[in-house]
């Protein structure tokens, strides 16, 4: 028996991450979620490890083909620490199928709510806000500037956790399922809330041509009281209403649309806009 020590290198590392980033979310189902993208992403890994045995091979994959699912980009730290696992379990360290799975599933559901509080949750609402500002008079930069800027950083996000992962071990389980990373993830959903919320401010803005008649010369218009008492509140209770739509009547967001256009047809049609 053979008592070379195995070890990745970096092109079967950055193999591994390539084909994680690109195809986290492919063959997806409601049963296995990502679990295909984190085999094949895995691929690479076992060939390395376990390449010529094949009995080995096909454990490993049928090891990393269960169910998994979390935020990708976040998320790209476990394939590094699965890396190192492997890595260490080739070399006959006492690390069975139970205990990788078992981190998996530890790290998913954690990495999950920092990733999505951070990037869907906070970082794209911002993004989008300054893009849509630099798109007024149909200026493509704002687009331009979303795409580059996007995937610029969320590439060198996802590389540099996938490597920080396989660098750190299973020491890294701390750092993601601590206080530390509670207090992370309360503080990136409450960011993600005024993010959003000044987006809606800035850019769901409602007006009402509504004006009430008094009988005499001066009639009364409807909008400018309501900006006095509480400014742009109409694009507020719009925003409210979607809100309560989708999360709790469970409607989708295209059913959602067609509620606020009935409701922008009936508001024109009565002369409220």
């Amino acid at each position: 028996m053979s008592n070379e020590v195995k070890k990745l290198d970096k092109k079967t590392l950055r193999k591994s991450w390539l084909l994680w980033s690109f195809g986290n979310l492919s063959s997806m189902s409601f049963e296995w979620l990502e679990a295909m993208g984190f085999a094949v992403s895995m691929i690479p890994v076992i060939k390395k490890l376990y390449g010529g045995n094949k009995e080995e091979e096909i454990k490993a994959l049928k090891r990393h083909s269960t169910f998994f699912n979390t935020e990708p980009q976040v998320g790209a730290v476990i394939n590094g620490i699965v890396c190192g696992l492997e890595e260490e379990r080739a070399n006959g360290a006492a690390i069975d199928d139970e205990m990788i799975n078992s981190i998996k599933l530890g790290l998913m559901g954690p990495l999950a709510g920092i990733g999505d509080a951070m990037l869907p949750g906070m970082y794209v609402p911002l993004l989008i806000s300054i893009a849509i500002g630099m798109s007024e008079g149909g200026n493509p930069m704002g687009a331009i500037f979303y795409i580059v800027a996007y995937l610029t950083t969320v590439i060198a996000l996802s590389h540099f956790v996938f490597f920080k992962g396989y660098e750190l071990g299973t020491k890294s389980v701390d750092l993601i399922v601590g206080e530390v990373a509670n207090r992370a993830r309360e503080a990136f959903n409450l960011l993600g809330s005024i993010v959003v919320g000044g987006v809606g401010a800035s850019y769901v803005v409602v007006k009402t041509s509504l004006v009430i008649s008094t009988g005499g010369e001066a009639n009364i218009e409807v909008m400018p009281i309501l900006n006095n008492i509480f400014p742009n509140i109409l694009g507020l209770i719009i925003i409210i209403l979607s809100w309560y739509l989708m999360s709790k009547r469970k409607m989708s967001p295209i059913k959602v649309m067609g509620v606020l256009m009935v409701m922008a047809v009936a508001g024109v049609a009565v002369g409220f806009f």
